[in-house]
C-alpha cells in the first residue's frame, strides 16, 4: 500500500473517529435515537405529579360529572364530549359525535383555558378511555397535538400511585387561543370508499368483534365497511387499562395487515371507540385518520358495501 493510500485511510478513520464521538455518522445523519412517538403523547404519574404545578398546564378530567366531584387531580378542569363535539338530536338521521366548526372549536378549548402556551393532559376518571382518547384527538385535529398528551392509566394509576386528589374545583379561566389551523385527519364516507383496497391505508373497525361479525345489531345493517379488519378497542389497553406495550400494539395491528409505515383508518360505531386505535396507533408512529361518521352512517347508506360474516357475507 502506497504512503498516500495509508494517509488516506487514516485521515478517513480520524473523520469517522470524530464525528462518531460527536454523535454524528458519517453519512451526516445524527447519531441520536429516532424521538419515540408514545413518549411525545404518554406521560406517567410521576411525570405528572413533578409537573402538577406548572403554570401553563391544563389538566382535563373526561369522566362521570359525580365521580368528578368526589374527587379528581388537584387542578384538573371537568370536560365531557359535548363540550368539544357536536350532536345532532335527532339520531334516526343526524349523528351522534362529530367535529365542530373550526371556530366553535376554538371558542370551546378557550373556555377550558387552553391558549397559545398551554401543555394539556387529560386522564379518564375510572375506565373511560376511549372519550379520553377522543378528547386527545381533537386536540391533535385541532393542531394541539404536539402539546397534548394522555396520563397512561388515568385517574386509577394516578390513585394508585398514591398521589392527592382533591374535590376543589379550580378557578374557571378562559385561554387566549390564535386562530385553529385544524389537520385534515378527519375523513368522511367518499374518502373511505374511494381508497378501500389502497396499499399502505388499512381500514380499521375499533368495535367489539360481535358487531363486527354481524352477531349483534348495529345500525340498519348489521356487519362491517366491506374490507375492514377488526381492532377491538378494548384491546390496546391491559387490565390495568393502561397502553399495551409498543409489542403487544405492533402485533395488533400486524396481525389487521398493518405494516410499520401504514396509514392506519379507523372508525367505530359514532366516532369515539375508534379513537382509542388511532392513539395506540399513534403511540406507534403511524399516521392516522378518523372516519367520523363511522358505522351510523355507514350503515345507513345502502350505496355503501357491508360485509356480514354472520350471515355468509354482503349485509342486508
Amino acid at each position: 500500500m502506497s504512503a498516500l493510500s495509508l494517509a488516506a485511510r487514516r485521515l478517513r478513520l480520524l473523520v469517522v473517529l470524530t464525528l462518531a464521538a460527536s454523535g454524528v455518522h458519517s453519512s451526516g445523519v445524527a447519531g441520536a435515537q429516532a424521538p419515540d412517538p408514545r413518549a411525545a403523547i404518554v406521560v406517567t404519574p410521576a411525570w405528572l405529579a413533578q409537573h402538577l404545578h406548572d403554570a401553563d398546564l391544563v389538566l382535563l378530567h373526561v369522566g362521570d360529572r359525580a365521580e368528578y366531584d368526589r374527587a379528581h387531580i388537584p387542578g384538573a378542569r371537568f370536560v365531557s364530549l359535548r363540550d368539544v363535539s357536536v350532536s345532532s338530536m335527532d339520531h334516526d338521521k343526524g349523528l351522534m359525535l362529530e367535529m365542530p366548526g373550526v371556530d366553535t372549536l376554538r371558542a370551546q378549548l378557550q373556555r377550558l383555558g387552553i391558549g397559545d402556551r398551554s401543555r394539556v393532559v387529560v386522564y379518564y376518571g375510572n375506565d373511560w378511555v376511549s372519550p379520553a382518547t377522543r378528547v386527545m384527538f381533537t386536540l391533535d385535529y385541532a393542531g394541539l397535538g404536539a402539546r397534548s398528551a394522555l396520563l397512561d392509566g388515568g385517574m386509577p394509576a394516578w390513585v394508585a400511585a398514591s398521589q392527592a386528589v382533591t374535590a376543589a374545583v379550580p378557578d374557571e379561566r378562559v385561554g387566549a387561543l390564535s386562530p385553529l389551523r385544524p389537520r385534515p385527519i378527519v375523513v368522511d364516507a367518499a374518502w373511505v370508499r374511494s381508497r378501500l383496497g389502497t396499499p399502505g391505508f388499512h381500514l380499521i373497525d375499533g368495535r367489539a368483534a360481535v358487531y363486527y361479525d354481524g352477531v349483534e345489531e348495529a345500525g340498519p345493517r348489521k356487519g362491517h365497511v366491506a374490507g375492514a379488519r377488526n381492532v377491538p378497542f378494548t384491546s390496546v389497553t391491559d387490565e390495568h387499562l393502561r397502553l399495551r406495550t409498543p409489542a403487544e400494539l405492533a402485533a395488533l395491528f400486524e396481525a389487521a395487515g398493518v405494516g410499520p409505515r401504514d396509514t392506519v383508518v379507523a372508525y367505530c360505531h359514532i366516532g369515539q371507540q375508534a379513537t382509542a386505535v388511532l392513539f395506540a396507533a399513534r403511540s406507534l408512529g403511524h399516521p392516522v385518520l378518523l372516519y367520523d361518521g363511522s358505522y351510523q352512517e355507514w350503515s345507513r347508506r345502502t350505496d355503501l358495501p357491508v360485509e356480514n360474516p354472520a350471515a355468509g357475507g354482503s349485509g342486508r
